[in-house]
């Protein structure tokens, strides 16, 4: 009876030790933004899914894409620019989700007067290349008819810098007059006084951009382990929508290690809600606008339906009886 039990037990240790070894690794790639919390939060929630995730921080969401060539990256968090820039390159992906909205302000030097977007030109405005807030703020400049260039002559410098940090950077040392920035660093920005919002720039075709969550090729036709993923997503952007504080927290300390306060966060997060969608339309309207201004060079824009897939999301939503 003694060696049955014992045989038994060593059964059960077996097992559970195999379960352990045998969660399948996901890497994300994600960006330290406030409305890329959720996306983050997903390995905190991934045991749960027989997932383990390893996330990697990137400057910008351009930057991912070359480490998905590489074989190091599976899932990018980025705006949907970098995948499309990305998808007109060869690289085999796949859009699957929508994370977050919004998340972007004008934003113009506060010991000027500003009345509208109107009030760029002859200025130089600071950018990050390739991604969301680039296309937003080309956009703006042509509904107000401003032309731009990152040369001298049209009416308004474009000024690309490396990341968002150093936007703020420039802004501060007045090197520019304003600046298309993500958040949170727009908000800091306006907290901390040396800048003030211009405007949101979501009133251009593109509309409210959505942020989108793509995947290899690869990944996606591992569909058991993908639809594990998609439902991880959805999990941590549910819980991210019913509590608050519980978002605001992770953010805060987690990403930002108490970098980022409370007003911070909220005025963020007021401009870039989380979301779980993204449609064919959007991500064909932002590849229009993309090739029209010449953001991503691309010799021949792909086309949305071929590669926004949301069937995982939509399963992954039903399940957790997310509308």
């Amino acid at each position: 009876m003694k060696k049955h039990l014992l045989f038994i037990l060593v059964l059960l240790h077996i097992s559970q030790s195999s379960a352990a070894v045998a969660a399948d690794v996901v890497r994300v790639g994600n960006l330290k933004l406030a409305h890329f919390g959720a996306v983050s939060y997903m390995k905190e929630i991934a045991p749960k899914y027989n997932l383990k995730i390893e996330e990697r921080f990137f400057p910008k969401g351009i930057d991912i894409f070359p480490a998905m060539v590489a074989g190091e990256i599976d899932v990018a968090a980025s705006g949907a620019e970098g995948a499309v820039a990305a998808r007109a390159a060869g690289i085999p992906i796949y859009i699957v989700a929508g994370f977050a909205k919004g998340g972007a302000r004008i934003v113009g030097r506060s010991d000027r007067k500003w009345h509208s977007v109107a009030d760029l030109k002859g200025k130089r405005v600071g950018a990050v290349r390739g991604g969301a807030q680039e296309l937003l703020l080309l956009a703006e400049l042509a509904k107000h008819h401003l032309s731009f260039s990152d040369k001298r002559g049209k009416d308004v410098q474009v000024v690309y810098l490396p990341n968002y940090g150093e936007l703020n950077q420039a802004l501060l040392t007045h090197y520019v007059d304003a600046i298309c920035q993500s958040e949170p660093q727009s908000a800091q920005a306006i907290r901390k006084g040396f800048g003030v919002e211009i405007v949101k720039p979501f009133d251009t075709p593109l509309g409210d951009p959505t942020r989108a969550l793509t995947m290899t090729q690869r990944l996606y036709t591992k569909k058991d382990v993908a639809q594990r993923l998609l439902k991880c997503f959805v999990e941590a952007t549910r819980t991210f929508l019913a509590n608050p504080a519980l978002a605001e927290k992770y953010v805060r300390e987690s990403m930002f290690k108490g970098q980022l306060s409370s007003q911070e966060y909220r005025m963020a997060v007021a401009n870039s809600p989380f979301t779980y969608d993204i449609t064919v339309r959007h991500i064909q309207t932002t590849t229009e606008l993309m090739a029209k201004y010449g953001i991503g060079k691309m010799a021949k824009p792909p086309v949305a339906k071929e590669y926004v897939k949301t069937d995982l999301l939509e399963k992954a939503k039903r399940a957790l009886a997310v509308r």
